[in-house]
């Protein structure tokens, strides 16, 4: 009996982990026709004999992006939508360029863990961990170093040098999704009522108003 409880919660675990990523292709490839209104969960298949090279391919991340913004960084996301051939393979990745003192303000990814690699300057980056331990886990990066951000944890990054630097990310979606948290909470479309703000953060209405007048 004891085997068949592990032998199940085995199953359970495995089921799990299957679940917690994009769905796995059940065929060489599925680029994604752009075309077709099909509503499916990702993007229906192009037919294979019509795949071509440029299904797999983008130029352009070698680029900086410009970062002359509120926040002194420019993400430069490269996903299904770029390259309709990451249809259902589970990846996507991005540069981030930032200006000197530049932030990635507090995010997260709904739908993606994060492997981020500084290729140029210094970066500190961190993430929180959730309810109610509410831990800060950061590190100084420099060039070279590499680090990783849990799925759907708030996560940032700084930076800290004088010179501009430079970031690449994989992500374990076709399709990551981003939730700003300064945006989703003072930039929500209709705002959230500024009672309910002002109780959430301690503060004044004023200062509520004050924030979503920013975004």
């Amino acid at each position: 009996m004891a085997s068949k409880f592990l032998l199940l919660a085995l199953l359970a675990i495995a089921s799990s982990i299957a679940l917690a990523s994009d769905p796995s292709s059940l065929q060489d490839f599925c680029v994604a026709d752009a075309k077709n209104s099909v509503l499916v969960n990702g993007l229906v298949c192009k037919d294979p004999k019509l795949v071509e090279a440029n299904d797999f391919f983008f130029s352009g991340l070698h680029l900086a992006g410009n970062t002359s913004n509120a926040v002194g960084s420019r993400v430069t996301l490269i996903n299904v939508a770029q390259i309709a051939g990451l249809n259902a393979l589970g990846i996507s990745v991005a540069r981030i360029d930032y200006a000197p003192w530049g932030i990635n303000p507090p995010h997260a990814h709904p739908r993606a863990s994060e492997i981020f690699t500084v290729l140029e300057g210094s970066l500190k980056v961190g993430f929180v961990t959730s309810n109610p331990e509410n831990r800060l886990i950061t590190k100084v990066l420099e060039k070279g170093d590499v680090f990783v951000f849990p799925v759907g944890l708030v996560h940032f990054q700084q930076n800290v040098g004088y010179g501009n630097a430079i970031a690449i990310s994989a992500l374990s979606s076709q399709n990551p999704g981003i939730i700003t948290i300064a945006n989703a909470v003072f930039g929500s479309k209709p705002d959230i009522s500024v009672d309910i703000l002002a109780k959430a953060f301690q503060v004044e209405k004023n200062t509520v108003y004050n924030f979503q007048s920013k975004f």
